[in-house]
């Protein structure tokens, strides 16, 4: 659980930017299914010079209707849980990246306020990351105005996003020797720069 109260754009302008140059660098690509942001995660992306590379598009699914229907929610998981749910943010986003044909797609849901939804206080959100490597979610209690909330979110699923892609595009260094030794060298040893 992330407590976000008092997050800025600050915050999420640079998730956005470092999240655009990570992609562009391994030549991969970004959809946002977005229920209580209605876009700002998208628009933030927008915001770096150079997000046509890599953002593949949005879709805003305020309604639950448009969760099945565009996204690929299945109908019985709504009504089983509600909007806000961890399994739906996840289902957000593998359907936007399936639909968009992105490697990555991002989604939030939850109850932006002022007052609660579904049973859930105000602040409950739910953000999602689905990649190559599958699927994150992350529950988030955030404080404030409804402003806040929406703003906290889009901060907290790009901040995930760059989680998630630097760890599927982190590699392992190359093993120099048989024994395992990586990057060691004896000065003057033969094949060696020193």
């Amino acid at each position: 659980m992330t407590d976000a109260s008092g997050a800025d754009a600050s915050g999420a302008d640079a998730s956005g930017a470092a999240l655009v140059a990570e992609l562009t660098e391994a030549g991969e690509t970004l959809a946002c299914a977005e229920s209580l942001t209605a876009g700002l995660v998208a628009a933030t992306v927008a915001d770096t010079p150079g997000a046509s590379n890599v953002l593949r598009g949005g879709v805003v699914a305020y309604a639950t209707d448009l969760k099945t229907s565009l996204l690929g929610v299945p109908a019985d998981l709504l009504e089983r849980v509600g909007t806000v749910d961890a399994g739906v943010a996840a289902a957000m986003a593998e359907g936007v990246r399936e639909r968009l044909e992105a490697t990555w797609g991002v989604a939030t849901t939850g109850v932006a306020g002022p007052g609660p939804a579904e049973g859930k206080p105000a602040g409950t959100v739910h953000v999602a990351v689905a990649g190559p490597s599958g699927t994150a979610t992350r529950l988030l209690r955030l404080n404030g105005t409804r402003a806040q909330v929406r703003a906290g979110t889009v901060a907290a699923v790009l901040a995930l996003a760059l989680e998630e892609t630097r760890a599927t595009h982190r590699t392992a260094a190359p093993v120099a020797e048989p024994r395992g030794t990586v990057g060691l060298s004896t000065p003057g040893a033969p094949g060696t720069d020193h």
